[in-house]
């Protein structure tokens, strides 16, 4: 386990001085970065071995969202490496211990000279295993409606791009919640992320709204899905 403290900025939250979502999923994957980095297997060491964690699947669970000035615990658990893909835990809570939010999360480990999946060697395999945590535990790949409304293209530029060279994952994320209603009351966000966009590359947006959630794909100009996500919402 790895965790470490904040305080919720003025520049993360949104009209009603809550923490946006985006700034959530920037939380939990900052956690895991910071753990890496304690274990001096972080970035310059992934950059220089041609390796990388790239993120195959989210799923992020709600109870409430921290306000402005309100100090948190974020937290963050591995607790499977199995061949190419890893497999970790994320928790938000107060300093109380109040669980804010809760996640699940699958990395996969990449070789990026030829940008194929490539097993977990030892010099990366060093973290220590918790239990996974208790909670409903989705399935990794997401189902794509069939009948969906093309939105407006958007361009992918150089503000959403990570050290890895392609869109970050929360950048999607972020992107998708654009398309969705203003008053849509989102409590879990799902993603599968399925090929990496560059700077260069165009989004074509597709969604649409079922019974209790709005689904939305990134996808290229032929059709081919860069993420897709699903939101879940409450009335």
């Amino acid at each position: 386990m790895y965790s470490f403290e904040s305080r919720i900025r003025y520049s993360e939250v949104d009209l009603e001085g809550k923490l946006t979502w985006v700034k959530l999923l920037d939380y939990f994957q900052d956690s895991s970065v910071f753990q890496s980095e304690s274990l001096h297997v972080g970035v310059d060491l992934l950059a220089k071995r041609k390796r990388a964690w790239v993120l195959n699947a989210w799923q992020i669970c709600l109870n409430r969202m921290p306000r402005l000035y309100e100090q948190v615990r974020i937290v963050t658990r591995p607790y499977e490496i199995k061949g190419f893909f890893g497999s970790r835990n994320f928790i938000l809570e107060s300093l109380d211990g109040e669980c804010l939010a809760y996640a699940n999360s699958i990395w996969t480990f990449i070789d990026t000279e030829r940008n194929l999946p490539t097993k977990v060697t030892p010099e990366f395999d060093v973290y220590e295993f918790d239990e996974r945590i208790e909670m409903n535990y989705c399935a990794r790949k997401l189902q794509v409606p069939e009948e969906m409304t093309e939105c407006e293209t958007i361009p992918v530029t150089r503000h959403l791009i990570d050290t890895n060279g392609h869109v970050n994952n929360g950048r999607y994320v972020e992107l998708a919640m654009e398309l969705l209603p203003e008053d849509c009351n989102v409590m879990e966000v799902r993603a599968e992320y399925k090929k990496q966009a560059r700077e260069g590359d165009t989004f074509f947006p597709k969604i649409a709204r079922e019974e209790d959630k709005y689904t939305v794909v990134m996808a290229d100009a032929k059709g081919g899905i860069y993420a897709t996500m699903q939101f879940l919402y409450q009335s």
